[in-house]
Parts: structure tokens; C-alpha cells; sequence
């Protein structure tokens, strides 16, 4: 038995913060009281002591796209116990599943059925290999972006529908990336998610603002879907698909809220996303909609800053899935700053990272180095997007209390794949019989240390990590031996 001796205790699905001892036996939380440790030390229990610092839940990522040793070390050491790639999803999803438990994850993992891939296999031919690097090279197809027709439609949702029975944590839909389908295909998705009892997770396709002659505006689209068809729909990311635009789409949303859809949303911390430079979005034809230009994009191998429309169309031809990251917001600007902050501040807004993995100048994208070789390069957020958020948002403005925190961190994000994923009902809450994924911080001094130029800089502040019972991170050191990561999987009637 561990007893984490007389930290301040924090409980996100009660909203309760108090003085307390939290026991921990084996992957879950027996205990949570005063004075535990007084008849556990005689048992032989563990005693950590705690004081000072809060104990919570740890965080869950809807968001990541982290399928490695290296990257899920940045993401514990952000506070994250469980990371979900559920924006994009891998195909075949059991292949995902087996490769993870066979290279060993330290924390929790799971995938959605990916859209794209089953589209992909239906309208390209392609055979899908469960790795997201070679399905970044196919998103700038014109051939994949095209709408289906009815028998590729019903083809690719059937894929969909095989690997939802075979676990598949809802539907991945990259509908950004091939903005001119027709409406109707993802009115289908949203239906086959509804009835069984799934979700949909959408990177939406460009908003009216940008795209006056979209076939309709991409939030839009997820409202429309949700009343339509009763599916739990997800706006992913909302401040990198809505920039200066936030306002009119949370305004959007909230409405939708209100009239009982079943739509919740993420955001993240930064004013620079990151993709795969062949993106439909970041044709050079069309980044004037969004105020950008060739040198708004950078390369993360090389660190190139794109200096022409030339050199762009020259990249997006020969590399299309070289991932870069593209400047949308200045966050130095108060305004943009403002934009950023309201996202993450909207009622229930959830907090997901977008992590991407870390590339190496010979292109390898895993080490099992500790600390990590020099030259891996990322966007900043997969380091330090929880860290960020929680000293911008807790620390600095006071905008949440530490249980709103871990409700936007912890609990809200376990809730919307709770209700098909049984593993995530005892996780995001603390409290007996919660899992014993748990993140205790050092409030004096968390904060995000990943710069755009220092990516690969962990958070500080994250004095301990547990996942299901077993340490990951101990007085702020990582322990480079521990892999108790297990799968997170669907379950649907």
C-alpha cells in the first residue's frame, strides 16, 4: 500500500478541494481521509509525504497523436496519465493497439477509427499500416479529398463500423482536410456514431469566415449533425480551426449546448498549430483567407521557415506529409492572447494538447534515451500544454480554482468516452474505487518550459505521476523503467 500523506486533495467530479491522505493499493484509490498513515505505517504502507503540494486526478488527453516512448515522457512529465488519439485515429485499430502494448507505453493509450484511413483504403487502394506518419502523406491527395460515391460511402463506413465493434474509441474525422465533401458524408458518420452509442471527434472543415463558398461552415456542421442525429459530437481544437474568428463559433456552440446537443470541444494554449505541410489548408491559393503567408509555416525536422509560395508548392509536392508548424495567432499580442485565453475559459471548455510526435534530424521519431538526444524537434505543446494552461489559468489569473482545473483536465475529457469506454468511468475523479492514475503538483512552481525553439523542454512542477498505482514520475524524476500504460478500448452493444 502508498499513502500520499497530507496533500491538498482535489476531487473534480465532487468539486471539492480539502486537507487530506490518499491510499493507493495496487491500480486503485482505497482510501481518502485524515491521518491514514498513522494504522497504514504499521502495516508496512509506503508513506509519501505531500504537504504543500495538490493531488488530483491526472490528466487525460483526448488529443495526442504521441505514439512513442519519447513523446509520452514529455506528455508525464505535463501531468498526463492517459493519451487518446482521437482527432485522427489509427487503422487497422487492433494493429495500433498490439504494436503500443508491444513496444510499451508508460501511459494509458487508445485510438478512434480513423475516417481518413477508411477513406483512403476505399478511394485510393491504400492498405493501411496503423502508422500516422504515412497517413499524413496521403491527407493532400486530391483523390482522397474528393466526395465519395454512394457505394465508396458505404464501403469506408462499414470499415468504420468494423473497427468501432473491434474497440475502436469512436470515429476520427479529419473533415479539415477534404473541406469540399459533401455535407451528407458526415451527416452519415454522425448517425453511425449514434447508434452505436459512439462519438465523433472532427477537426472541422473551414469556417464560413474563411471560406465564404464552404458547403457549410465547419462548426456549423457539428451542431447540425448532433441535433440531427443525437451522437456525442467533439470539436476538436477549437481555437486553431476558429483564430480570430472564436467568438461567433463559441457563441455557436454554446447555443447548441443549451437546445441539448450532445457537443463538447477542446482547445490548447498556443497561437501555432501544427500538420503535415500537403493540408488542403495550407495550399499557398489559400492561406490569404486565414492572413497567412509562406513564412507563417515552418518545417519541424529542419526548421526551415517556408520563404516563397514557391518553395511551399515545391515542399507540398515532394513531401506532403513533412509535419510543420503555421503560426495563426501572435501570442505576444494582447489581443490574440485574449482569443486563446477565452477558449480555454468557455463553459466546459475541455483542455487537450495536440501533441505531435518528436522528430530527430535522421527522422527517427522514438528514443528511449533519457533525457532525450539533442536536436528532437516538436510543437511546444507536446510538452508542456497542461503545464501551460494550469499557470496561465490557476496560477496567474485565477480564472479556475484547482478543481476546475482537473475538471477540464481530468474528469470532463474521462466523461465524454466514458459512456462507451468502460476503463475511463474510474478514471478523472479522486476518490475510493477511482483508478489510481494520479498527478500531485507543486503549485509554487509548475509551469511550461517548452519554447517554439526549445520544443522538447519538460514541465516543471509535477512532483509525482502515478499510473494505475505505479510511479512514472517520483520527486520530479521520470523513472525510464516504468511502463504501466494499459490499453483503453470501446465496448459497444
Amino acid at each position: 500500500m502508498l499513502i500520499l500523506r497530507g496533500g491538498r486533495v482535489v476531487d473534480p467530479r465532487s468539486g471539492t478541494e480539502h486537507l487530506a491522505d490518499v491510499a493507493v493499493d495496487g491500480g486503485s484509490v482505497v482510501a481518502v481521509g485524515p491521518s491514514l498513515e498513522t494504522s497504514a505505517a504499521r502495516e508496512g504502507a509506503t508513506v509519501v509525504d505531500v504537504t504543500g503540494l495538490v493531488v488530483g486526478p491526472g490528466f487525460v488527453d483526448l488529443h495526442s497523436h504521441v505514439h512513442s516512448v519519447a513523446g509520452q515522457r514529455l506528455q508525464a512529465l505535463d501531468g498526463v496519465t492517459t493519451t487518446l488519439d482521437l482527432e485522427a485515429g489509427l487503422m487497422p485499430v487492433e494493429h495500433a493497439y498490439a504494436r503500443a502494448a508491444a513496444d510499451g507505453r508508460l501511459l494509458h493509450y487508445g485510438f478512434s477509427a480513423s475516417w481518413g484511413d477508411a477513406r483512403a483504403t476505399v478511394h485510393l487502394g491504400a492498405t493501411p499500416t496503423a502508422d500516422l506518419h504515412a497517413s499524413l502523406k496521403v491527407l493532400g491527395d486530391p483523390a482522397w479529398q474528393r466526395s465519395s460515391s454512394p457505394s465508396e460511402r458505404a464501403a469506408w463506413l462499414r470499415l468504420l463500423e468494423s473497427e468501432l465493434e473491434a474497440g475502436a474509441l469512436g470515429i476520427g474525422v479529419l473533415m479539415g482536410y477534404a473541406p469540399r465533401t459533401d455535407p451528407d458524408e458526415f451527416l452519415d458518420v454522425a448517425r453511425l456514431a449514434a447508434r452505436t452509442g459512439t462519438a465523433t471527434f472532427t477537426h472541422v472543415r473551414e469556417i464560413i469566415e474563411a471560406d465564404p463558398t464552404t458547403p457549410i461552415d465547419g462548426s456549423l456542421e457539428i451542431v447540425r449533425a448532433a441535433a440531427e442525429s443525437g451522437a456525442s459530437m467533439h470539436h476538436c481544437h477549437v481555437n486553431s480551426t476558429s483564430r480570430r474568428h472564436v467568438d461567433r463559433v463559441l457563441g455557436l456552440l454554446d447555443t447548441a449546448r443549451t437546445n441539448g446537443s450532445r457537443v463538447t470541444l477542446e482547445a490548447y494554449p498556443y497561437g501555432a498549430g501544427s500538420t503535415a505541410i500537403g493540408a488542403y489548408f495550407l495550399a499557398p491559393e489559400r492561406l490569404g483567407a486565414w492572413g497567412l503567408q509562406p513564412s507563417s509555416i515552418r518545417l519541424v525536422a529542419s526548421g526551415e521557415q517556408v520563404a516563397s509560395v514557391a518553395r511551399l508548392a515545391e515542399l507540398r509536392a515532394t513531401d506532403p506529409g513533412a509535419v510543420c508548424v503555421v503560426s495563426f495567432l501572435d501570442e505576444e499580442r494582447p489581443e490574440d492572447a485574449a482569443l486563446l485565453q477565452r477558449a480555454l475559459a468557455f463553459r466546459d471548455s475541455i483542455v487537450a494538447s495536440d501533441a505531435m510526435h518528436v522528430e530527430w534530424p535522421d527522422g527517427s521519431t522514438d528514443s528511449r534515451e533519457w533525457p532525450l538526444p539533442d536536436g528532437g524537434q516538436t510543437h511546444p505543446r507536446t510538452a508542456g500544454t497542461f503545464a501551460r494552461s494550469l499557470r496561465r489559468m490557476v496560477v496567474e489569473t485565477g480564472t479556475w480554482s484547482w478543481a476546475e482545473a482537473f475538471r477540464r483536465c481530468s474528469y470532463l475529457p474521462a466523461q465524454v468516452v466514458a459512456g462507451f469506454a468502460p476503463a475511463a468511468r474510474t478514471k478523472g475523479w479522486l476518490g475510493v474505487g477511482a483508478d489510481a492514475d494520479l498527478v500531485v503538483i507543486d503549485p509554487a512552481t509548475v509551469s511550461d518550459r517548452a519554447t517554439y525553439v526549445d520544443p522538447t523542454r519538460p514541465s516543471v512542477g509535477v512532483r509525482h505521476l502515478l499510473v494505475d498505482g505505479t510511479f512514472v514520475v517520483r520527486d520530479g524524476s521520470l523513472d525510464v523503467d516504468s511502463f504501466p500504460g494499459r490499453p483503453i478500448r470501446a465496448a459497444i452493444a
